[in-house]
């Protein structure tokens, strides 16, 4: 079974000093790092996924901005795929699913920012399209949401979101979890 690594959104605007920080971001982009080294060492496929906005007057994501580039720490090589996209889902208009298809790759292991948007609408399209799904929970992060006027801390908001992706759209697990399961595969 030949597996892909997604990093979707790992973006600076996502950090404290962007426009839209996250809870956890720094803590989550270190083991996203450790499931880039670990596919980069076992030579198997990786895709960076890039929000831009397609919106000039955005206050976020905005191409050119410092807020769209992706965070030093997590950064695509050359010859390594980017796919730049402008929805939550980011099969969406963008060239992911015949990315993915050209490798023959079965299986995909989803990390990144939002987990309530853009890796809730990305695994749930990934396993639409016949994909195992294995989200890492841990390097993901969300924010605190407002419903009904009430406020969701971020920790809520992140377990609902995975917990609701469990069983039926893939397996979440932790990337300590994960890196045998792939040096097993690999």
């Amino acid at each position: 079974m030949k597996t892909a690594l997604l990093l979707v959104d790992i973006q600076r605007e996502y950090f404290p000093c962007g426009a839209m920080p996250l809870d956890g971001p720094a803590e989550a982009a270190i083991q996203a790092r450790k499931l880039l080294a670990l596919f980069r060492h076992n030579h198997l496929p990786v895709v960076f996924i890039q929000h831009v906005s397609l919106n000039p007057e955005a206050t976020s994501f905005r191409s050119g901005s410092p807020g769209v580039s992706f965070t030093t720490s997590i950064h695509p090589l050359p010859g390594e795929a980017v796919v730049r996209k402008h929805h939550p889902n980011s099969f969406r208009d963008t060239n992911l699913l015949e990315l993915v298809w050209t490798d023959i790759i079965s299986r995909l292991v989803i990390c990144g920012m939002m987990t309530h948007m853009c890796i809730d609408a990305t695994t749930r399209a990934a396993s639409d399209y016949g994909f195992e799904c294995i989200i890492a929970a841990d390097a993901c992060a969300t924010r605190d949401l407002t419903f009904a006027g009430e406020m969701v801390p971020a920790a809520m908001v992140q377990r609902a979101f995975l917990a609701a992706l469990d069983g039926t759209y893939g397996r979440v697990m932790r990337v300590n979890e994960i890196v045998p399961l792939i040096q097993a595969t690999s």
